[in-house]
């Protein structure tokens, strides 16, 4: 058997490795586009099988695909169309994507990759030659019916997004919230001092503390529902310029309805297709939602490491679980290796989102945005960050936190805010002058008012008492 076969497209012949189920446009943009070596995310890729299963069930139940046009196909033949985009939606044939993401800006050259593999695996399926030259299950005039890239690749990014987001991104953070949620219960009745501008402030419960997380990885969960819906409306049926030529009406409708119906998820038509063929300001607002969600991860990983700093000099208030060694030098040392994950990922995806706006506002001129391979890989890049490391974060290290009540105990007292309290019964300035005189002869707030007899000492205790100052006090 030959090393290569010839396969045809409109500018003529063109070798390609005799095993593979691509064709000639894709063999063209491998050799045009040496890049990077980085392809199309495999959720897209599955996402695009989605929308070209999706378009074929339109086309057929239109009555299209076997109709009276330009070669016509069989019953089997649409079955097997189908059966083959169905493959590529399950991630089989994976290794037939070679395209560079760097590739064409409309994402042409994917989505005849993607046309051609499903077609020739379509032509097997239905017991034809794929290797023959002609193609009686078309990559253009059947797999291609009704669409241009213009409307659909776009189609298959917001699928991927919104796919992604739901089945992944939600998951995850919903166990993160879970777990900090657990943890604010299990450690409500230990109390710790309060730090605001890294120094000393009044009691709260540890417990309270984890609570402020959760809600913080609650509102994360909120605003990935946003960036979910906001990637809804599905430019297919537009084709070229979103005028819809050569697409039936119903076109885009069915296919919006096929791929809710597949995914569980509300995807509807676009209300204007020039506007969602043109611009991809819904991915410039998913992904918005997405660099907030990474900067509030950003902010809970750095804050679990400075609360399990230590373990003898620093504030060792929760005790971080030991994954690895941590130094190659400092025998017994062990790090926050989990939290330091946490914040490198979630600075990716914070510089992600400068490549998704810039490619959002320059990208787009006239009808196409033509940035929207660096888009598709970017934002699935970040939701596959934010789940992997969620995941991992709850597993390998929030669950496994234990709380150090000694530590958290002993600051307590110490703290020269303890004076807060005081202020309703000796006012502002007295206070003050309390904490000054307290921090400069090394006693505590209780110990400098019970030497002065500031106040009786069944009221000083009262007021000095940390758990009251831990909720409001009428």
């Amino acid at each position: 058997m030959s090393e290569y076969r010839n396969e045809h497209d409109s500018m003529g012949d063109v070798q390609v490795p005799a095993d593979a189920y691509y064709g000639a446009q894709t063999q063209r943009a491998v050799d045009n586009f040496p890049i990077s070596g980085w392809r199309l995310p495999e959720t897209m890729i599955q996402a695009m099988g989605m929308v070209k299963h999706a378009c074929g069930i339109a086309n057929r139940d239109l009555g299209k695909l076997t109709g009276t046009g330009k070669n016509p196909l069989s019953d089997d033949q649409v079955a097997a169309m189908l059966a083959a985009a169905d493959e590529v939606a399950d991630g089989k044939l994976a290794d037939q994507f070679p395209v560079d993401v760097f590739q064409t800006g409309s994402g042409t050259s994917s989505n005849m990759n993607i046309n051609e593999v499903i077609s020739n695996r379509a032509i097997e399926i239905a017991g034809g030659d794929r290797m023959a030259i002609e193609k009686s299950i078309h990559p253009n005039d059947h797999v291609n019916m009704g669409q241009s890239t213009n409307d659909t690749f776009p189609t298959a990014i917001h699928v991927a997004t919104a796919v992604q987001i739901q089945n992944a991104l939600l998951p995850a953070l919903k166990s993160l919230h879970a777990s900090l949620v657990d943890k604010a219960a299990a450690w409500d009745k230990i109390i710790k001092i309060g730090r605001t501008h890294l120094m000393d402030a009044t009691p709260l419960r540890l417990g309270q503390e984890f609570g402020g997380f959760a809600r913080q990885v609650e509102l994360s969960i909120a605003r990935a529902e946003i960036a979910r819906d906001s990637v809804l409306e599905l430019p297919v049926g537009g084709t070229a310029v979103g005028s819809g030529i050569n697409t039936h009406p119903e076109f885009g409708s069915r296919v919006a309805a096929a791929l809710q119906q597949r995914t569980g998820i509300k995807f509807i038509e676009a209300v204007n297709h020039f506007e969602g063929n043109a611009q991809r300001d819904g991915l410039v607002q998913a992904h918005g939602e997405l660099k907030c969600i990474a900067q509030t991860l950003f902010n809970l990983a750095n804050n679990i490491r400075w609360l399990g700093s230590g373990p003898r000099c620093g504030y060792y208030e929760v005790k971080l679980p030991s994954r690895q060694p941590g130094s190659s030098i400092m025998p017994g040392k062990v790090n926050p290796v989990m939290c330091e994950s946490m914040m490198q990922l979630t600075a990716r995806v914070v510089g992600n989102d400068g490549t998704i706006t810039l490619s959002g506002a320059a990208g787009g001129n006239f009808q196409l945005n033509i940035m929207m391979p660096v888009m598709a890989q970017t934002i699935l890049d970040s939701i596959m960050l934010l789940a992997g490391g969620s995941n991992a974060f709850v597993d390998f290290c929030v669950a496994e936190m234990e709380p150090n009540e000694e530590a958290c105990n002993a600051a307590v007292e110490q703290s020269l805010s303890m004076c807060t309290s005081l202020n309703p019964l000796i006012g502002y300035e007295q206070a003050a002058k309390l904490a000054k005189e307290a921090f400069a002869s090394g006693q505590t707030i209780r110990e400098l008012c019970l030497e002065k007899q500031i106040l009786p000492e069944d009221q000083l205790s009262e007021a000095l008492d940390p758990w009251k100052m831990t909720e409001p006090q009428g």
